[in-house]
Protein backbone atom coordinates (compact mmCIF):
# COMPACT_ATOMS: atom_id res chain seq x y z
CA UNK A 1 0.00 0.00 0.00
CA UNK A 2 1.05 3.53 -0.68
CA UNK A 3 0.41 4.45 2.95
CA UNK A 4 2.83 1.79 4.06
CA UNK A 5 5.67 3.19 1.96
CA UNK A 6 8.29 4.88 3.97
CA UNK A 7 8.68 8.50 3.20
CA UNK A 8 12.20 9.86 2.99
CA UNK A 9 13.19 11.65 6.13
CA UNK A 10 13.30 15.41 5.73
CA UNK A 11 16.64 16.93 6.54
CA UNK A 12 16.69 18.93 9.74
CA UNK A 13 16.74 22.64 9.00
CA UNK A 14 19.30 24.53 10.96
CA UNK A 15 18.51 28.01 12.16
CA UNK A 16 20.34 29.98 9.49
CA UNK A 17 18.80 33.35 10.31
CA UNK A 18 21.16 35.93 11.71
CA UNK A 19 20.42 36.94 15.26
CA UNK A 20 19.68 40.66 15.49
CA UNK A 21 21.38 42.57 18.33
CA UNK A 22 19.32 43.02 21.46
CA UNK A 23 17.60 46.39 21.92
CA UNK A 24 19.88 48.95 23.57
CA UNK A 25 19.29 52.31 25.23
CA UNK A 26 22.79 53.51 24.39
CA UNK A 27 21.83 55.26 21.08
CA UNK A 28 19.12 57.22 22.89
CA UNK A 29 21.52 58.15 25.68
CA UNK A 30 24.07 59.32 23.10
CA UNK A 31 21.40 61.43 21.38
CA UNK A 32 20.45 62.87 24.76
CA UNK A 33 24.05 63.94 25.31
CA UNK A 34 24.12 65.70 21.92
CA UNK A 35 20.84 67.44 22.80
CA UNK A 36 22.35 68.63 26.09
CA UNK A 37 25.30 70.10 24.19
CA UNK A 38 23.00 72.09 21.90
CA UNK A 39 20.84 73.28 24.80
CA UNK A 40 23.92 74.15 26.85
CA UNK A 41 25.28 76.39 24.06
CA UNK A 42 22.16 78.51 24.54
CA UNK A 43 21.50 78.26 28.28
CA UNK A 44 24.69 77.45 30.20
CA UNK A 45 28.22 76.33 29.26
CA UNK A 46 28.35 73.86 32.14
CA UNK A 47 25.31 72.10 30.73
CA UNK A 48 27.11 71.82 27.38
CA UNK A 49 30.17 70.32 29.11
CA UNK A 50 27.97 67.76 30.88
CA UNK A 51 26.33 66.87 27.56
CA UNK A 52 29.74 66.41 25.94
CA UNK A 53 30.87 64.06 28.70
CA UNK A 54 27.67 62.01 28.43
CA UNK A 55 27.92 61.87 24.63
CA UNK A 56 31.53 60.60 24.84
CA UNK A 57 30.74 57.95 27.45
CA UNK A 58 27.59 56.61 25.82
CA UNK A 59 29.06 56.89 22.32
CA UNK A 60 32.05 54.81 23.36
CA UNK A 61 29.79 52.24 25.05
CA UNK A 62 27.58 52.15 21.95
CA UNK A 63 30.55 51.48 19.65
CA UNK A 64 31.79 48.69 21.91
CA UNK A 65 28.33 47.11 21.98
CA UNK A 66 27.95 47.21 18.19
CA UNK A 67 31.42 45.82 17.51
CA UNK A 68 31.23 43.06 20.12
CA UNK A 69 30.93 40.26 17.56
CA UNK A 70 33.74 41.68 15.44
CA UNK A 71 36.05 41.95 18.42
CA UNK A 72 35.26 38.40 19.67
CA UNK A 73 38.18 35.97 19.46
CA UNK A 74 37.72 33.42 16.61
CA UNK A 75 37.19 29.79 17.54
CA UNK A 76 40.33 27.67 17.14
CA UNK A 77 40.31 25.48 14.05
CA UNK A 78 40.94 21.74 14.50
CA UNK A 79 44.49 20.71 13.84
CA UNK A 80 44.80 18.26 10.96
CA UNK A 81 47.93 16.19 10.65
CA UNK A 82 49.61 16.77 7.31
CA UNK A 83 51.64 14.25 5.44
CA UNK A 84 55.29 15.14 5.11
CA UNK A 85 56.09 16.76 1.81
CA UNK A 86 59.50 17.35 0.40
CA UNK A 87 60.77 20.93 0.23
CA UNK A 88 60.91 20.87 -3.58
CA UNK A 89 57.31 19.69 -3.88
CA UNK A 90 56.14 22.30 -1.34
CA UNK A 91 57.72 25.15 -3.31
CA UNK A 92 56.11 23.90 -6.53
CA UNK A 93 52.65 23.72 -4.92
CA UNK A 94 52.78 27.12 -3.21
CA UNK A 95 54.11 29.12 -6.11
CA UNK A 96 55.08 32.80 -5.85
CA UNK A 97 53.34 34.87 -3.13
CA UNK A 98 50.97 37.59 -4.39
CA UNK A 99 51.12 41.04 -2.75
CA UNK A 100 48.12 41.96 -0.55
CA UNK A 101 45.69 44.19 -2.40
CA UNK A 102 43.65 47.06 -0.93
CA UNK A 103 39.97 46.51 -1.81
CA UNK A 104 38.62 49.14 -4.16
CA UNK A 105 35.26 49.22 -2.42
CA UNK A 106 36.88 50.15 0.90
CA UNK A 107 38.89 52.92 -0.76
CA UNK A 108 35.80 54.37 -2.43
CA UNK A 109 33.81 54.18 0.81
CA UNK A 110 36.46 56.00 2.84
CA UNK A 111 36.96 58.59 0.10
CA UNK A 112 33.24 59.31 -0.07
CA UNK A 113 32.99 59.69 3.71
CA UNK A 114 36.02 61.98 3.82
CA UNK A 115 34.77 64.23 1.02
CA UNK A 116 31.31 64.38 2.61
CA UNK A 117 32.80 65.35 5.98
CA UNK A 118 34.92 68.08 4.36
CA UNK A 119 31.92 69.51 2.49
CA UNK A 120 29.82 69.41 5.68
CA UNK A 121 32.54 71.26 7.61
CA UNK A 122 32.90 73.91 4.88
CA UNK A 123 29.15 74.55 4.98
CA UNK A 124 28.57 74.29 8.74
CA UNK A 125 31.57 76.04 10.29
CA UNK A 126 31.06 79.46 8.59
CA UNK A 127 27.33 79.40 9.42
CA UNK A 128 28.01 78.61 13.07
CA UNK A 129 30.67 81.32 13.15
CA UNK A 130 28.27 83.97 11.89
CA UNK A 131 25.65 82.87 14.43
CA UNK A 132 27.87 82.57 17.51
CA UNK A 133 30.77 85.00 16.96
CA UNK A 134 28.72 88.25 17.31
CA UNK A 135 27.89 87.27 20.91
CA UNK A 136 31.61 87.26 21.78
CA UNK A 137 33.07 90.05 19.61
CA UNK A 138 32.66 93.78 20.13
CA UNK A 139 30.40 93.52 23.19
CA UNK A 140 32.39 95.82 25.46
CA UNK A 141 31.86 99.52 26.05
CA UNK A 142 34.14 102.29 24.89
CA UNK A 143 35.44 104.78 27.42
CA UNK A 144 33.27 107.91 27.25
CA UNK A 145 34.63 111.32 28.25
CA UNK A 146 31.82 113.34 29.89
CA UNK A 147 33.79 116.52 30.39
CA UNK A 148 35.10 118.42 33.47
CA UNK A 149 34.01 117.57 37.01
CA UNK A 150 32.52 121.08 37.34
CA UNK A 151 29.55 119.88 35.26
CA UNK A 152 28.50 117.58 38.11
CA UNK A 153 27.45 119.44 41.28
CA UNK A 154 27.73 117.55 44.57
CA UNK A 155 24.75 115.59 45.92
CA UNK A 156 22.64 116.25 42.82
CA UNK A 157 21.67 113.93 40.00
CA UNK A 158 22.24 114.94 36.39
CA UNK A 159 21.22 113.16 33.18
CA UNK A 160 24.20 112.67 30.86
CA UNK A 161 23.42 111.78 27.23
CA UNK A 162 26.32 110.57 25.13
CA UNK A 163 27.34 108.31 22.22
CA UNK A 164 28.18 104.76 23.25
CA UNK A 165 30.60 104.30 20.32
CA UNK A 166 32.71 106.97 18.71
CA UNK A 167 32.03 105.75 15.18
CA UNK A 168 28.24 105.31 15.56
CA UNK A 169 25.71 107.87 14.33
CA UNK A 170 24.21 109.99 17.10
CA UNK A 171 20.67 108.74 16.46
CA UNK A 172 21.79 105.10 16.73
CA UNK A 173 24.29 104.91 19.60
CA UNK A 174 22.84 107.54 21.94
CA UNK A 175 22.70 106.51 25.61
CA UNK A 176 21.93 108.09 28.94
CA UNK A 177 23.14 107.71 32.51
CA UNK A 178 22.08 109.18 35.84
CA UNK A 179 25.14 110.64 37.59
CA UNK A 180 25.43 111.94 41.15
CA UNK A 181 28.61 113.47 42.57
CA UNK A 182 28.95 112.07 46.11
CA UNK A 183 31.86 114.36 46.97
CA UNK A 184 35.22 113.25 48.33
CA UNK A 185 35.78 109.96 50.13
CA UNK A 186 39.23 109.72 51.73
CA UNK A 187 40.43 112.33 49.27
CA UNK A 188 39.11 110.42 46.24
CA UNK A 189 36.10 111.63 44.19
CA UNK A 190 33.04 109.37 44.52
CA UNK A 191 30.30 109.10 41.90
CA UNK A 192 27.09 107.12 41.57
CA UNK A 193 26.61 106.39 37.87
CA UNK A 194 23.44 104.45 37.02
CA UNK A 195 22.35 103.22 33.59
CA UNK A 196 18.92 104.35 32.44
CA UNK A 197 18.17 100.95 30.87
CA UNK A 198 15.40 99.16 32.77
CA UNK A 199 16.30 95.72 34.13
CA UNK A 200 13.01 94.30 32.82
CA UNK A 201 13.18 94.53 29.01
CA UNK A 202 15.56 97.47 28.53
CA UNK A 203 13.19 100.42 28.25
CA UNK A 204 14.64 103.86 29.14
CA UNK A 205 13.80 104.83 32.72
CA UNK A 206 13.20 108.40 33.87
CA UNK A 207 14.20 110.16 37.11
CA UNK A 208 11.40 111.22 39.45
CA UNK A 209 12.31 114.87 39.75
CA UNK A 210 12.13 118.20 37.97
CA UNK A 211 14.68 118.62 35.15
CA UNK A 212 16.60 121.85 34.74
CA UNK A 213 18.24 123.52 31.76
CA UNK A 214 20.30 121.26 29.52
CA UNK A 215 23.89 122.10 28.65
CA UNK A 216 25.74 120.77 25.59
CA UNK A 217 29.49 120.19 25.67
CA UNK A 218 31.94 118.71 23.17
CA UNK A 219 34.39 116.01 24.28
CA UNK A 220 36.76 113.55 22.66
CA UNK A 221 33.92 110.99 22.72
CA UNK A 222 31.52 113.32 20.87
CA UNK A 223 28.72 115.65 21.96
CA UNK A 224 27.48 115.27 25.55
CA UNK A 225 24.28 116.76 26.99
CA UNK A 226 24.12 117.45 30.74
CA UNK A 227 20.66 118.03 32.33
CA UNK A 228 20.41 118.60 36.12
CA UNK A 229 17.47 117.04 37.98
CA UNK A 230 16.28 118.37 41.33
CA UNK A 231 15.24 116.19 44.28
CA UNK A 232 15.40 112.75 42.67
CA UNK A 233 13.41 110.31 44.82
CA UNK A 234 13.84 107.37 42.44
CA UNK A 235 13.47 106.20 38.86
CA UNK A 236 10.41 105.04 36.94
CA UNK A 237 10.02 102.91 33.79
CA UNK A 238 7.11 104.16 31.63
CA UNK A 239 6.75 100.87 29.74
CA UNK A 240 5.65 98.35 32.36
CA UNK A 241 5.65 100.21 35.66
CA UNK A 242 9.06 99.23 37.01
CA UNK A 243 10.13 101.41 39.93
CA UNK A 244 13.54 101.95 41.56
CA UNK A 245 14.78 103.97 44.53
CA UNK A 246 17.43 106.68 44.40
CA UNK A 247 20.24 104.06 44.49
CA UNK A 248 18.73 102.03 41.64
CA UNK A 249 17.24 99.22 43.76
CA UNK A 250 14.05 97.67 42.44
CA UNK A 251 11.08 98.57 44.64
CA UNK A 252 8.10 97.61 42.44
CA UNK A 253 7.07 96.19 39.08
CA UNK A 254 8.46 93.37 36.92
CA UNK A 255 12.23 94.13 36.92
CA UNK A 256 14.30 91.26 38.34
CA UNK A 257 17.22 93.25 39.77
CA UNK A 258 18.62 96.73 40.35
CA UNK A 259 19.63 99.10 37.56
CA UNK A 260 23.03 98.55 35.96
CA UNK A 261 25.92 100.84 36.80
CA UNK A 262 29.07 102.17 35.13
CA UNK A 263 32.65 102.02 36.24
CA UNK A 264 34.37 105.42 36.06
CA UNK A 265 37.74 107.10 36.23
CA UNK A 266 39.09 110.64 36.51
CA UNK A 267 41.32 111.49 33.55
CA UNK A 268 42.90 114.95 33.19
CA UNK A 269 40.20 116.45 35.38
CA UNK A 270 37.36 114.91 33.33
CA UNK A 271 34.86 112.22 34.32
CA UNK A 272 35.25 109.20 32.06
CA UNK A 273 32.75 106.31 31.93
CA UNK A 274 34.10 102.78 31.69
CA UNK A 275 32.49 99.34 31.54
CA UNK A 276 28.83 98.82 32.40
CA UNK A 277 28.06 96.04 34.88
CA UNK A 278 24.95 94.49 36.44
CA UNK A 279 23.87 94.96 40.06
CA UNK A 280 21.90 92.62 42.28
CA UNK A 281 21.20 95.17 45.00
CA UNK A 282 22.72 98.15 46.79
CA UNK A 283 22.88 98.65 50.53
CA UNK A 284 23.68 102.08 51.95
CA UNK A 285 23.74 105.36 50.10
CA UNK A 286 26.16 107.53 48.17
CA UNK A 287 29.84 107.06 48.88
CA UNK A 288 29.05 104.55 51.67
CA UNK A 289 26.97 102.28 49.44
CA UNK A 290 27.86 98.60 49.12
CA UNK A 291 27.22 97.38 45.58
CA UNK A 292 26.61 93.69 44.83
CA UNK A 293 28.11 93.75 41.35
CA UNK A 294 28.21 91.07 38.63
CA UNK A 295 29.18 90.71 35.01
CA UNK A 296 26.94 92.55 32.59
CA UNK A 297 23.74 90.63 31.93
CA UNK A 298 20.89 91.43 29.57
CA UNK A 299 17.61 92.87 30.89
CA UNK A 300 15.31 90.30 32.45
CA UNK A 301 18.13 88.01 33.61
CA UNK A 302 18.65 87.21 37.26
CA UNK A 303 22.14 87.68 38.68
CA UNK A 304 21.62 86.11 42.12
CA UNK A 305 19.46 83.47 43.77
CA UNK A 306 18.48 80.14 42.24
CA UNK A 307 17.11 81.85 39.12
CA UNK A 308 20.63 82.80 37.97
CA UNK A 309 21.35 79.16 36.99
CA UNK A 310 18.45 79.16 34.51
CA UNK A 311 20.04 81.81 32.28
CA UNK A 312 22.99 81.73 29.85
CA UNK A 313 26.45 82.73 30.99
CA UNK A 314 27.19 86.23 29.58
CA UNK A 315 29.90 86.06 26.87
CA UNK A 316 31.28 89.51 27.73
CA UNK A 317 33.12 90.79 30.75
CA UNK A 318 31.73 93.38 33.11
CA UNK A 319 32.43 94.89 36.48
CA UNK A 320 33.11 92.94 39.61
Amino acid sequence: MADDLERPAEPAHEDSEQHLPAPSILPFAFAGGIALILIGLIINWWLAVAGGVLALLFGFAWIRDVTRDVRAAPEPEPVVAEEPVSELAAEEEEGPEEPERYPRSVFLELSTLGIGAAIGALVTVPALGFMIAPAFVGQGDDDVDLGPLDNFPEQQYVIAQFNSKKDEPQDVGRRAAFIRNNGQQNGVPSFTIISNRCAHVGCPTQPQGLPGDAKNIDTDAGPVTITPVASVSGFQCPCHGGAYDAEGNRVAGPPVRALDRYEFMIRNGNLVLGTRYSVGKVTGQGADAKIYAYKRYDPGQHVDGLEQYLWPVPPYEGGS
